[in-house]
């Protein structure tokens, strides 16, 4: 918007790189098509754009100076949420931790005395534990599950993107 007209490719590809992402990230969500098969390149292509802009005065070089440094800095964060997408939680790890936990609280039940508040106890403390377990499989996967990372952000600066 500062920078001029001559900034309108760029912006052009920064919203189709920014469309594809949510399409990309939030299958499920997604009202836009994203029908850049190569949409990963998108954002290499806007920083290739912002380096071929002549900047006219000190202002124009100061944006395109911090303009290449966002990029650099969404270029890293796109590869480490790349990198980290899948689970880092095993299935052995966690077939182990529930036989574990279901020998464990087996044990309680066998061995403890047989009266309501025993009962209601070991429902809480198996609640807990469920309810841990649950805690950590959602928060491995950030962008898909009940606790999600919200794709609000992204979609209202797509629309600030097409103004």
């Amino acid at each position: 918007m500062h920078y001029g007209p001559e900034a309108r490719p760029g912006r052009d590809l920064l919203r189709r790189y920014t469309a594809f992402k949510i399409g990309s990230t939030w299958p499920n969500e997604t009202s836009h098509a994203t029908e850049d098969r190569d949409g990963w390149m998108l954002l290499e292509d806007v920083q290739d754009q912002l380096r071929a802009f002549v900047p006219h005065d000190d202002a124009q070089r100061s944006l395109q100076a911090r303009a290449l440094q966002i990029s650099s800095d969404l270029a890293t964060t796109r590869w480490l949420l790349d990198v980290q997408k899948g689970t880092s939680i095993r299935s052995p790890f966690l077939v182990i931790l529930i036989f574990w936990l279901t020998v464990i609280f087996t044990s309680f039940g066998v061995f403890a005395p047989r009266h309501a508040s025993m009962f209601a106890a070991l429902l809480v403390w198996a609640l807990s534990v469920a309810g841990a377990v649950f805690m950590i499989l959602e928060m491995d996967r950030p962008f898909v599950g009940l606790l999600r990372i919200s794709s609000a952000p992204l979609r209202e600066a797509l629309a600030h993107l097409g103004q």
